[in-house]
């Protein structure tokens, strides 16, 4: 609205402090030109009056007296000499409603016939008997004789002049008030233009546009405030870019950590997060079977909460040990401060599983290498001196310890072989052969060597396929191997009437498998170590006896999937099934 803005209510406060200077000064004027008139004009009827008596004293002649007097007399006045009681003299006068003098007059007005008994001056507004006139009338006394000198005159001729100079002054107000709104309205807008600015600079400011400068127009108070926006405009983008940058590199920074951060407030909400830190309690609440929602996808977890909550209330950090499937994490967490008050806290989540897995590898990795070769190597001394010692007496039974030498060089090859493979892999020496194949055959191709071993053990397995973009780059040798090995043990490794699902995803983003059983599952200790090499769960996984691996498939697996640029993961329960799933990101072949 115009008078809530400042130009409104600028101008206003002037127009109404003028309107009211103004009002003040109409009704002074007012009252001193209607009591100026009415001075003025007794003062010109006295000096009318006092003449006529001067010439009355001084001059014998009366016809001279008369002639002299209608000479000097205002036309719309009368003059009325008394020479005695009975001798009276009145002038004629323009204005017909003005009645002759009457010397009952004097009879009627105490005052008027002062001037005849106590030779005094009057000055006196009366009512004309007979017509209701009002008029002014004075009195001067003739010395030379009992006689007076009246003259009159009727108060409209004041009253035309007091309203000839009323309109004067009410036309000189008018034109006063109209100069002072456009006075009012320009010195508003000269005032307010750069505040006005100002503000649709405030509005740049807000939505980031910095740039944004008032255009200083005058070199006055506003124009030094225009000039102070201004700086202080390039300062704040100074200090905005400034901070800015410090977020990046904050953000970058803690992006960048192998450690998870988590930022927290005094509720337990998640205020800043970095990915391993959104993996972790990702892996919590799957390993605690909570459904998370939209409201509380940002909360800490219950358990974890409690421990915000001794650092919150004894500001103190606090050194927390986790075990969350098969990992072992480390929690740091230290109160973070707003002044003297603690507003929230600060939790460094390291991962020691790697730690540990090293300490571990390094003591097994001899015992491992030294136990899958012992016993190829005892059953190859041990047969291979049957035979030369002659235990086996007939062909056929050196033949059968010859095939049994046969198999265990054979599977020492394997071993050897998949160990040479393993340590190119992991070297970086891997080659891959990369085509661009039609996923949909691709994978019915592949799952159709399993329907066999699935029907043997009387398993369901089953394909799904969610395909939108149908070609993938991949080498399909080194991933059919990856299949090969996921499936087989998800079969092996389930009992009789289970299931195996096998859902493919192949998107304009990424090539996606889901190889799901409801098997013994890997005990949780046992998870961390699923992709090492001669990594063997439980025994009790190992339902088919007679079909031995060398613990060095899901390390395979896992170094092609790495040579894709994929991941692979994992996540199991025991005796409720285990999930394998890896993704390749997708590649446009050029």
């Amino acid at each position: 609205m115009f008078w809530r803005s400042v130009v409104g209510k600028l101008a206003l406060t002037i127009l109404l402090l003028v309107s009211f200077v103004l009002l003040i000064l109409t009704i002074l004027l007012l009252e001193f030109f209607e009591e100026f008139h009415i001075d003025e004009a007794e003062k010109e009827m006295m000096q009318t009056a006092t003449k006529v008596s001067e010439l009355v004293e001084q001059q014998p002649n009366r016809s001279t007296v008369l002639e002299t007097t209608e000479r000097i007399q205002d036309p719309d006045s009368r003059i009325a000499i008394l020479f005695d009681e009975e001798d009276i003299w009145v002038s004629d006068s323009a204005n017909e409603n003005l009645t002759e003098f009457k010397t009952d007059w004097i009879e009627n007005e105490s005052n008027l016939s002062k001037v005849l008994t106590d030779d005094e001056r009057i000055r006196k507004q009366i009512v004309l008997p007979g017509t209701g006139i009002e008029a002014m009338i004075v009195g001067e006394p003739i010395l030379t004789n009992d006689g007076a000198v009246f003259v009159y005159q009727s108060l409209d001729v004041i009253e035309q002049t007091k309203a000839e100079t009323t309109k004067i002054i009410f036309l000189a107000a008018g034109i006063a008030i109209i100069l002072t709104i456009f006075f009012a309205f320009f010195l508003s807008t000269r005032i307010t233009s750069p505040l006005i600015k100002m503000r649709e600079t405030v509005s740049d400011l807000t939505r980031g546009e910095f740039n944004t400068k008032v255009p200083v127009l005058t070199h006055d108070e506003i124009g030094e405030l225009a000039i102070a926006f201004n700086r202080m405009g390039r300062q704040l983008k100074f200090h905005i870019n400034a901070l800015h940058q410090e977020k990046e590199q904050l953000s970058s920074i803690v992006s960048s950590m192998a450690d998870g951060v988590v930022t927290l407030n005094r509720n337990g909400d998640m205020l800043v997060t970095n990915p391993p830190a959104e993996k972790f309690i990702e892996d919590w609440n799957f390993e605690h079977n909570i459904g998370v929602t939209d409201d509380d996808i940002r909360k800490l977890p219950t358990e974890l909460n409690q421990v915000l909550q001794k650092v919150i209330d004894g500001e103190t950090e606090a050194l927390h040990e986790i075990s969350l499937q098969g990992r072992n994490y480390v929690m740091l967490m230290t109160p973070l401060y707003d002044q003297s008050h603690v507003r929230g806290a600060v939790a460094v989540i390291r991962d020691m599983t790697e730690e540990r897995r090293l300490d571990k590898f390094r003591k097994d990795f001899i015992a491992n290498v030294s136990h899958e070769l012992r016993t190829p190597i005892s059953m190859l001394q041990g047969y291979s001196e049957a035979i030369v010692d002659d235990v086996a007496e007939s062909k056929s039974e050196k033949n059968e310890l010859a095939q049994i030498i046969h198999e265990e060089s054979l599977r020492m090859g394997r071993l050897v072989n998949e160990l040479l493979d393993l340590a190119r892999m992991e070297a970086g020496n891997i080659q891959l052969n990369m085509e661009t194949v039609d996923v949909e055959a691709y994978v019915d191709r592949v799952m159709k060597k399993f329907n066999g071993l699935a029907n043997d053990n009387q398993i369901e397995l089953s394909l799904s396929k969610n395909i939108t973009e149908s070609f993938v780059t991949i080498d399909p040798d080194r991933l059919e191997q990856v299949f090969t090995n996921l499936v087989d043990n998800a079969i092996r490794h389930t009992d009789e009437f289970g299931f195996v699902k096998v859902f493919v995803e192949s998107n304009s983003n990424e090539f996606h498998v889901f190889i799901e059983d409801n098997g013994s599952g890997i005990p949780e200790e046992d998870l961390p170590f699923v992709f090492e090499r001669f990594y063997k769960a439980d025994k009790a996984r190992t339902k088919n006896k007679t079909k031995k691996g060398t613990g060095l498939g899901l390390a395979i697996a896992k170094n092609i999937i790495d040579a894709h640029y994929g991941v692979i993961t994992v996540n199991s329960k025991v005796n409720q099934g285990t999930t394998f799933s890896f993704k390749i990101p997708q590649t446009k072949q050029k």
